[in-house]
């Protein structure tokens, strides 16, 4: 008998490591330690369990540094929003970079069904920011003249930036330096 929550957790790790196409059915059998007909009624199926690991993730990952959307002012959330994910891209408990986006750009072609999940889900933490802004512009802690929607994409960029340098060897170090330049881009 194996236990689902260890199940997920091996199989974040595998794909996390190495992508959503490049985590094998045995892979993941062989990591929880089932055999594949266990695996499919247990699971249903290889997306299935991506889709349970990729909900998790989020939960528990990716919510740090989505509460950063509750800072006091604008610069302050996208300050902590890449601090946050600076920490999480280093984490040495977990392979380098984002699960999300390991998947997303090891193979999730975004007209495929995960691709296109991984979007909408990169789609909608973007809209977040870009209300986030809108109302920081209203309340004067944004300027007038600052574009909402070019801020949350220009965040969205720099996180995914530094997700993939993390995965290629980054330390937290470099990824600090780089969340450092990008700050001396934003609006006074």
């Amino acid at each position: 008998m194996f236990d689902i929550e260890t199940a997920i957790e091996a199989a974040t790790v595998l794909f996390w490591r190495q992508g959503y196409e490049g985590t094998s059915l045995s892979d993941l059998t062989t990591a929880i330690g089932i055999a594949p007909p266990s695996f499919y009624h247990a699971f249903g199926s290889k997306e299935a369990l991506f889709r349970r690991v990729l909900d998790r993730y989020r939960a528990s990952r990716l919510q740090y540094a989505e509460d950063a959307v509750n800072c006091a002012t604008a610069r302050e959330v996208a300050e902590q929003m890449l601090l946050r994910w600076a920490e999480l891209y280093t984490d040495p408990e977990c392979p380098p970079g984002c699960l999300a986006a390991n998947c997303a750009l090891a193979g999730g072609a975004p007209d495929s069904l995960l691709g296109g999940e991984l979007t909408r889900v990169r789609k909608a933490r973007q809209g977040r920011l870009r209300k986030r802004f809108k109302r920081a512009q209203q309340e004067g802690d944004l300027a007038a003249g600052a574009n909402p929607d070019a801020l949350a994409r220009f965040l969205m960029t720099v996180g995914w930036g530094m997700a993939s340098d993390a995965r290629s060897g980054a330390s937290r170090a470099d990824l600090l330096c780089t969340v450092e330049m990008a700050l001396k881009a934003w609006p006074g």
